[in-house]
């Protein structure tokens, strides 16, 4: 049958759609970078319509209002790691799925970075949408993770194992983001192969156990000044949920049933509290790094030792630490230290890492990701009691860094799996 002609009419209006879609997939992508740089709430319409060379009037005919649009970039993002979780499920066993996860987000991230294909947003302010959107974003999150699980479960695992096992694999999978500033593109496949290696085999050598010895609890030293200690836990909780912008004077003083005359007779300004939080946060995390190097035993011994107490308390009475997500959208003249300040005490676990494998209890890795991993590991830990219910300070390093330091699948002991059942399980 002879294919029918298309009329003038038609024609423009097939042109007027592509162009549509052609401007609005730039506007999501110069909104994407934005909020990256300057979170939801710290970007404008306005300078996303001044990226794609837009009046603001202009933007607003496809997106009415900035909401409206950093939730077109929160479910855009979405889609694309489900399709790629979707694709995964292809593979027969879950290590091969997880490499293939992680090896097309990597390669969708180096065309990201040659600028072949569209920004995708991170999803640090995803908490930070008001209603309807944060609902709906939310939603199709969770889908998400719920594939992730279906495609990393194992049998004999309870459903708090499993849903702390989803978590650590897509906090990881997000912090393969952190490649493009340490890595060139052409090497984020390698790395990300690394992080995979990691996930599935852990850390320990052949024949090294989850050690007896751990940290004592933090001990709880009655502060000079309990309302300053309470701000600093309110803050930090505040911004892990709403980002450095969403974390206004109004909100901590609302969590903590105060008015902004008490927030200000407590503290000068709100930089100064947050700058406070960040130096409590890389107190603890320094502490308890220097506890561990002083416990006598394996590198081995004395990494599990640092990363099970970090782990703990994040859900412990004391409070979360202040997640790396916490960083994006600070000011400038507050984030060059304490993104440096975190990659150093990050860097510090790889000096237990290389120490165990010098005495043999840690396997060959590359040092710098297996040390990237576990303080990524730890920082996801704040968030663990939301995916994982019932997970509290007790238990909290049995569902999330005792995964990775052992492995997913050690020793190729992954069940393997009919290729239908992560298909069934997105129905």
């Amino acid at each position: 049958m002879p294919r029918q002609k298309t009329t003038p009419s038609e024609q423009v209006k097939e042109g007027e759609t592509r162009r549509f879609a052609l401007k609005r997939e730039a506007i999501l992508d110069a909104a994407a970078r934005l909020f990256n740089q300057k979170g939801v709430r710290g970007a404008t319409l306005s300078a996303v319509a001044q990226a794609v060379d837009l009046i603001p009037n202009s933007v607003t005919y496809y997106y009415r209002k900035k909401e409206d649009l950093a939730a077109a970039c929160f479910l855009r993002a979405t889609e694309t790691l489900d399709g790629l979780v979707a694709a995964a499920e292809k593979e027969s066993d879950p290590p091969h799925a997880l490499a293939a996860l992680f090896q097309g987000y990597a390669d969708l991230l180096a065309r990201i970075a040659r600028g072949e294909t569209a920004e995708l947003v991170l999803f640090n302010d995803i908490r930070a949408l008001p209603q309807p959107h944060g609902d709906t974003v939310f939603a199709a999150y969770t889908n998400l993770f719920r594939h992730v699980r279906a495609l990393v479960d194992a049998p004999g695992l309870s459903r708090p194992e499993a849903n702390g096992r989803a978590h650590l694999v897509l906090s990881m999978l997000h912090n393969v983001r952190t490649l493009k500033d340490r890595y060139e593109p052409d090497d984020y496949g390698v790395a990300a192969a690394r992080v995979v290696d990691i996930l599935v085999n852990g850390l320990a050598a052949p024949g090294q156990t989850w050690p007896d010895s751990r940290l004592a609890p933090e001990p709880v030293h009655p502060s000079a000044d309990a309302s300053a200690e309470a701000f600093l836990r309110a803050a930090t909780e505040l911004i892990n949920e709403q980002g450095y912008r969403g974390a206004s004077v109004e909100r901590i003083s609302a969590l903590l049933n105060v008015t902004k005359g008490s927030f200000y007779h407590h503290n000068d300004n709100k930089d100064d509290l947050v700058a406070q939080c960040f130096a409590r946060t890389f107190e603890v995390v320094r502490s308890r790094q220097n506890e561990a190097r002083a416990l006598e035993g394996s590198g081995w011994m004395r990494l599990c030792a640092a990363a099970e107490a970090l782990t703990r308390r994040q859900l412990g009475p004391e409070g979360p630490l202040l997640r790396q997500t916490a960083m994006s959208a600070l000011p400038e003249t507050m984030r060059e230290e304490v993104v440096a300040t975190m990659a150093r005490l990050s860097g510090r676990f790889a000096m237990f890492i290389v120490d165990g494998m010098v005495d043999g209890s840690i396997r060959p890795v590359d040092s710098s990701i297996a040390a990237q991993c576990v303080n990524s590991t730890i920082n996801a830990a704040a968030a663990l009691a939301r995916w994982a219910p019932g997970a509290n300070a007790a238990n909290a390093a049995d569902l999330l860094i005792r995964p990775l330091l052992l492995g997913l699948y050690p020793r190729g002991q992954a069940e393997r799996r009919p290729r239908r059942a992560a298909t069934k399980a997105r129905g």
